[in-house]
């Protein structure tokens, strides 16, 4: 039996329905009207601000075209002033809460086997496939989640150079991708404290994992709880012929046991995230955090190193402050042996009209070598 939600609506006086697909987790629209070439922006925008769902039987690529009027439309608002950073993060994120809620509104059909009939389509039944598993029943997604698994598609199929492997990484729908490439550099150059034994927590795709067996640690414990990383980190450490040095392992946050070298590149900013698929962005309460600081002086040999990579974001956004920080690790009986930093080289960084480009432009990246008390 399915576990996706229905959703219903009348069309040419009958009754009708299909699963409800949605990874943000949004429920069914309570409201669904039929929508096609003739229905104007206007019109759209209008009815998707009121709540209403827009099931669209025209052309696709005329769909496409619309979803664009509409975000231009999303885009005129004027944006609020803010007195601190915080507030200016807090107005951002309810911005785009709001802007991601209009623009769902524009729905695709899906037949069972992925296929969208619609004139002028394109095949998107492997990146369904990959998003969702197989195909099961007719179903219904905005065309917003649609056009971001063919992106995932593509990234996946493309990869994602990682200069300390001298090869890509693959990610999957749903994990988060390395493009931010400057964490892991800080991995490839920092001191191996030994190459025994690591522990990489939250594995992802598995790129940290990678690097540390290319750097010669002879066995690797990749850890993560998410079915779709975990997945993907054994997809890429196969292509790697890496699957005899690392060992990917279910876990909330630690193995069993101790090593000498445990890493962790947890979430980077505590705030509430806005979807499921933005859990390896936002850690609401600096949950990932804190087990991790708090749980690895019991996860490490005797004169070992725990290795956190953490942006400093959070710090210039007023979330958390420098402070907090190492009072954890005090809390933790953890000292500080070293730090790396690195600033960020992603182009928001230097985009004077992002809302949050004071915060990102003196953004670090750090990776804290801590060692037990």
């Amino acid at each position: 039996m399915s576990v996706h939600p229905v959703m219903t609506w009348i069309e040419a006086d009958e009754a009708c329905s299909a699963l409800w697909r949605s990874e943000s987790g949004m429920p069914p629209p309570a409201r669904v009207v039929v929508a096609d070439d003739r229905m104007t922006a206007d019109t759209a925008y209008r009815l998707a601000c009121d709540g209403t769902a827009l099931l669209w039987r025209g052309d696709f690529q005329n769909a496409r075209q619309l979803l664009q009027a509409l975000a231009r439309r999303a885009d005129r608002k004027p944006l609020k002033t803010s007195a601190t950073p915080a507030e200016a993060f807090h107005l951002h994120r309810m911005t785009q809460a709001q802007r991601a809620r209009i623009l769902g509104m524009l729905l695709l059909p899906l037949d069972g086997d992925y296929g969208i009939p619609l004139r002028r389509a394109p095949d998107v039944r492997q990146a369904c496939a990959e998003a969702y598993g197989p195909g099961e029943a007719p179903s219904v997604v905005s065309l917003r989640e649609l056009l971001g698994l063919i992106g995932a598609h593509e990234w996946r199929k493309k990869g994602v150079e990682i200069p300390a492997l001298e090869d890509r990484i693959h990610p999957h729908y749903g994990v988060f991708s390395p493009v931010r490439g400057e964490y892991v550099g800080l991995v490839a150059e920092a001191p191996l404290p030994s190459q025994a034994l690591a522990f990489d927590i939250g594995t992802g795709t598995g790129v940290l994992a990678a690097v540390l067996a290319h750097r010669g640690v002879a066995h690797v414990v990749a850890t993560d709880q998410d079915p779709r990383a975990l997945a993907c980190a054994r997809e890429n450490l196969a292509r790697l012929g890496l699957t005899g040095q690392v060992e990917v392992v279910q876990a909330d946050l630690f193995p069993e046991g101790r090593a000498p070298l445990v890493v962790c590149n947890p979430p980077w900013v505590p705030a509430r995230a806005n979807a499921p698929i933005e859990h390896a962005v936002y850690d609401p309460g600096s949950r990932m955090l804190r087990g991790f600081v708090g749980g690895l002086a019991a996860h490490l040999e005797p004169g070992g190193e725990g290795w956190l990579v953490l942006s400093d974001l959070a710090e210039h956004l007023g979330l958390r402050t420098r402070a907090e920080l190492l009072a954890l690790f005090d809390a933790a009986g953890l000292k500080v042996v070293g730090r790396l930093d690195v600033r960020p080289h992603h182009p928001r960084a230097a985009d004077a009209t992002d809302p949050l480009y004071a915060a990102r432009a003196a953004e670090l990246t750090s990776l804290w070598r801590l060692a037990a008390r």
